[in-house]
This record gives structure tokens, sequence and C-alpha cells, in this order.
């Protein structure tokens, strides 16, 4: 299935109505059966999608290797991902649904997480380093690696890089899918994280902060605006956050010492 569709529209250009051909991203809901059941459906942009499937099931905590999935079927036609992992336990409800809180005094983190992300949230200690220069470089490359941006101006992208260039790079229409893309792809062809750095372009809420901790990627370069929650989890999980990286400007928003002039 294509990610874009063609429709005929009225587009107004300041004189008038004129009829022409527009190019329309597509929304596609994809059901994972997890052992049999139903798990979750989630809307996204149709590429990419065992990726996506593996990466939402590791992110969830589910699954933590690929050598847990015994096999993954995609019916792109129905709709639909079927999973078989090794673990036959069924998933409860609730495990993903309450809040974990913490019994610790003070400050704790687990209070902001679900059952899950407890389990599966890293704490980064990465000691790598990228430059102001570098930052600006990669953003560039990031909004002229998708043509399907550029043509609708209905997606985010997202790429796992390291200083110099775009290693994986993923489309949808959901911001957090196209991390989920980047964790299932990395998980099937493991390789080390420790000088890697995720660029993106959509705004940075607590739940792509965690997924990027999930990840364990200690730099996330972003486009847009972080939440007050998002730096709170950055803080502690010890993920630098730059945001609005736009032209020749960027905010450095946590563990400034990994960016450099």
């Amino acid at each position: 299935m294509d990610a874009t569709t063609k429709k005929t529209i009225l587009k107004y250009d300041g004189g008038g109505l004129v009829e022409q051909m527009d190019e329309i991203v597509t929304e596609y809901p994809l059901t994972i059966v997890l052992n049999g059941s139903e798990f979750a459906t989630l809307v996204c942009t149709p590429s990419d999608l065992r990726d996506m499937a593996i990466g939402f099931l590791a992110s969830e905590g589910i699954i933590r290797f690929p050598d847990e999935i015994e096999s993954v079927t995609i019916d792109e036609k129905r709709g639909f991902a079927y999973v078989e992992i090794g673990n036959k336990q069924p998933v409860a409800a609730e495990f993903f649904s309450k809040r974990f809180i913490g019994s610790c005094c003070g400050k704790s983190r687990q209070s902001f997480y679900f059952h899950n992300d407890v389990k599966t949230a890293k704490t980064v200690t990465s000691k790598a380093q990228v430059t102001i220069e570098q930052c600006l470089y990669l953003m560039e490359l990031l909004q002229q690696s998708s043509s399907h941006f550029q043509n609708t101006g209905g997606v985010h992208n997202a790429a796992l890089c390291d200083r110099d260039s775009l290693l994986i790079v993923r489309t949808d229409i959901g911001r957090h899918n196209t991390l989920d893309k980047i964790y299932g792809h990395w998980l099937q062809n493991r390789f080390s994280l420790h000088d890697k750095l995720i660029v993106f372009s959509g705004r940075v809420s607590s739940e792509v902060l965690l997924k990027v901790a999930k990840i364990g990627i200690g730099i996330l370069i972003s486009k847009s605006a972080p939440t007050d929650l998002a730096l709170q989890m950055a803080d502690e999980l010890g993920i630098t956050v730059v945001g609005f990286v736009r032209g020749q400007k960027l905010n450095v928003y946590t563990h400034a010492q990994r960016i450099i002039h």
C-alpha cells in the first residue's frame, strides 16, 4: 500500500479557485494480533510495518530481544500484523493502564511512569558529544530526506544518526510511530548505540522522551518544542534534549555537557 494517494482538489492561489491534483498522506489502521489475541490498533502510515510492530511491542515491554519473536506476518490488505512470541502468558490489561507510584520520598521518576515504562525505560550514561554545527546539519539532512513531507506536509520524520549522517530514517503520520519503526529496525539489526543520536521533526512529549530512553539514545534533537514533563524525565534519565532547531538557532534544555561549540 502506498504511503500517499492522489486527489483532485480546488486550490485558491489568490486569483481564484483552480483545479489541480494533490498528494495526500495515507492514514492506515494496523491491528497487532499477539499470540492469537488482539493487542492494539495503531493508526499509522503504511510503510515499514514489520519494524513498527516489533518496535511497538518492544517499547511496551512485551519483548526485549528479537529472538523472543517466533514469527511476524503482515496482512497489509486487511490491516493486521500477526505476531507470535515465545512467552505465551496472557498480558494483563492493567499492566499497561495503571500508574506506578514509587515509594521513595521526595523526587522519584517512577511516579511518572506506567508499569511497562518502569520495566523498560533506561537511564542513559552515554558520553557522546555533538557540536552545534552538527545538530543544525543533521536537522537540515532530515528535512531534505522526506519527499512525503515536502509533497504533503502531513507526516513526521525521525532518524537514527551518527554525528555526520542519517543511518535509519522513518516517516509516519504519528510522531511516536517513527520512533517505534526505528526501534524495530534496530532490534533486527543490532549495532552499538553509544555514539548515536536521534533527530526528530515533532514535539517532544513525555511519550516521545520515554521511547527515546527505551531505545537507549542519549541525545534527542528536535525541530519543535518539548513539554515540561518530557524535560523532567530527560533530566532524570540522563537524556540531552535540543529543541527548536531551525535555521541557525537551537535551544539546549537538558544535559548540556553533550553539546559542544
